[in-house]
This record gives structure tokens, C-alpha cells and sequence, in this order.
């Protein structure tokens, strides 16, 4: 080729516009799909956090107004088919995010109330219930446990854990006012995240409430009428 011609074919190409948008988008695309799946996976974190929050604080409202009061008192009993009634709502609430495939939930009943007779009030775990496959540190209770049968009946070996400072984290803890009681939900979960660990490392979101009882609570013991509902003990690891 002459030496003008190459020169000549050097300016058209030099000029030639056709295309420029398509090689520019080509450039940029990998930029924008990063920032836009890393502000997806933060706006779906940011979501799930606010979605565990709710799940802890209304299963503590829940369980704040449940039972059925006495048809000779007006003394209200909680039975274990309020109980499990109130867990199932928080799993149909938390389906969205599979909350017992992928967490724990921990429904603790804290009272100050007398553990027998003859003796002074104490802060206490009467009774725990749960759900939820995850088990271990970090997601089995982390501000005291108590037995399987605690509260299952008024007997001074069921009476449960005391606890004299409350629950909670330090400088944030909570504890029932005198003669009565609060209940104490903890949700810990696993986020699952929508593009593995491209943007995000392994995150557990944990949440607590806790809601002061609404009525005039019998807090003997967790009632079981018959016919008899399972009891949602801490000791089952089930969704």
C-alpha cells in the first residue's frame, strides 16, 4: 500500500464515530454490574436485618398478651398451645427469609417473683421455649438457660434459673419489675447472601426485645391441659 493511501486510510479510521457508544458501554458494563450487585447484597442485607428485628419484637409482644383467663379468677394461665401458637406465627413471618432452617428463636419468660413460699424474690428464667435448627454458641441462648421441665409444674425442683442481674447485653439489660415478669425473645440468623462470598462475607444478624406481661399472668407454671400440645423445649432442633 502507498504510502498517502495509508495515511488517508489511517484519517477515515481516526474519524470513523460509528460504534463508539456499544465500545464505551463494553468498558464501563463490568464497573456497573459490581456496584449494582454489591448495592443489591447491601439493600437485601439491610432488608433481612430490619425483617429479624420485627420477628424478635413481635414474638415478644406476643407473648406479653397470651393465655386465657381463668373462669374462676381473673388470674390469666399460659398454656403451651398459646406458646406454640405464638412460634408459629413468627415462622409464618419469618418463611421469607427460612428463619428455622436458618436461625434459632429463644422465648424466655423472666420473672421476679418468690420461687417458693419461704423464700425472697429472685430474678429468674422460669421457662425457655425455641425453635430453629441452628445450634451452638452464638445462636443457643447467650443470657441464660434453664431446664427442660422448668415450669412445667409449681414444684420448687421446676421453679427454673436465677438470674439476679436480668438478661441482656452489659449495660443493656433488662430485668421484670417486682411481682411480676417480662418475656425476652432472642432471634440469632444466618444471612444468606445472593451472590455467595463475591461482595459479602459470612454475616449473623442477632436481635432481642423484650415486652413487660400485659395482664394479671398466673406465674406458677406453663399449663397443659388436656388434650396435651408438644412442648416447644430448648432441647429440640427443629424448624
Amino acid at each position: 500500500m502507498k504510502p498517502f493511501r495509508l495515511l488517508a486510510l489511517l484519517r477515515r479510521v481516526a474519524a470513523d464515530r460509528s460504534g463508539l457508544a456499544l465500545l464505551e458501554f463494553a468498558f464501563a458494563l463490568p464497573v456497573v454490574l459490581v456496584l449494582g450487585c454489591y448495592g443489591v447484597e447491601t439493600a437485601n442485607l439491610a432488608i433481612t436485618n430490619l425483617r429479624v428485628s420485627q420477628l424478635a419484637s413481635n414474638l415478644a409482644d406476643n407473648g406479653s398478651r397470651l393465655g386465657l383467663m381463668s373462669s374462676s379468677s381473673s388470674v390469666v394461665q399460659l398454656r403451651e398451645i398459646d406458646i406454640n401458637n405464638a412460634l408459629q406465627a413468627t415462622r409464618l413471618q419469618g418463611s421469607a427469609i427460612n428463619i428455622g432452617a436458618n436461625g434459632r428463636v429463644i422465648l424466655s419468660s423472666l420473672e421476679y417473683v418468690q420461687q417458693s413460699y419461704d423464700s425472697a424474690p429472685v430474678q429468674r428464667i422460669h421457662w425457655q421455649r425455641c425453635f430453629g435448627r441452628k445450634s451452638g454458641s452464638g445462636y443457643d441462648s447467650s443470657y441464660g438457660t434453664t431446664s427442660t421441665t422448668a415450669g412445667t409444674d409449681a414444684t420448687q425442683g421446676n421453679a427454673g434459673t436465677a438470674v439476679p442481674n436480668g438478661m441482656g447485653d452489659p449495660g443493656a439489660m433488662v430485668t421484670a419489675p417486682s411481682g411480676s415478669g417480662l418475656i425476652f425473645v432472642e432471634v440469632n440468623y444466618d444471612y444468606q447472601r445472593l451472590f455467595g462470598s463475591t461482595f459479602m462475607g459470612p454475616a449473623k444478624l442477632h436481635y432481642v426485645a423484650s415486652f413487660i406481661v400485659r395482664d394479671r399472668r398466673d406465674f406458677a407454671q406453663l399449663y397443659n391441659p388436656s388434650p396435651t400440645a408438644t412442648r416447644s423445649t430448648c432441647d429440640k432442633y427443629t424448624s
